[in-house]
């Protein structure tokens, strides 16, 4: 069976390489932009700074800080705009895997019906089939019947004993007994 050309996987592999060039083009407005600065790039990089000076001191055994710094300015719209950039990355990945799984699914799925179809089909014929033999074995059966009892007349001697209907006579015209 000759396999067609994988278009879908050669356009997930663009999509995924074309994934990061798009990132680096949203860094680079995130770090432009007033509003992504604001909106976009600095909200996400305070949460993430927050909660990894949180668990860095948990996992030393540090306790809970009471006060975490926020970073500044700049650091936080470098690290928005990394965090901006890994993101669209990851979800280009997610996407394109999830688009295979949902191509594989459907085919697997599409198998299996012909498969289903195929076995159905079989089954039917087979059901065909025996009733076909149990038909002929009967006219088979009926037939041997109607041999045997036209053998069996042929063959059995008629009552007078003549073989050809007439009634044995003797010397003067009577029945011989």
């Amino acid at each position: 069976m000759v396999a067609a050309f994988p278009i879908v996987k050669l356009a997930a592999l663009a999509f995924r390489q074309v994934a990061k060039p798009i990132a680096n083009s949203f860094k680079t407005r995130a770090k432009s932009s007033p509003f992504f600065r604001h909106y976009v790039c600095m909200p996400p990089a305070q949460l993430y700074h927050w909660l990894e000076v949180n668990v860095k001191m948990k996992l030393l055994g540090l306790g809970k800080p009471n006060l975490v710094q926020k970073l500044n300015e700049t650091a936080a719209i470098e690290l928005g705009a990394e965090l901006l950039g890994e993101t669209i990355i990851f979800l280009a990945a997610a996407a394109t895997l999830t688009a295979e799984y949902v191509r594989q699914t459907r085919n697997s799925n599409a198998q299996a019906i012909v498969l289903e179809e195929r076995w159905t089909s079989a089954e039917k014929r087979l059901e065909e089939l025996e009733f076909l033999v149990d038909k002929q074995r009967a006219e088979i059966t009926e037939l041997t019947r109607l041999v045997y009892k036209s053998d069996s007349k042929k063959q059995s001697p008629p009552a007078n004993g003549t073989g050809d209907g007439k009634p044995k006579t003797g010397l003067f015209g009577r029945p011989v007994v």
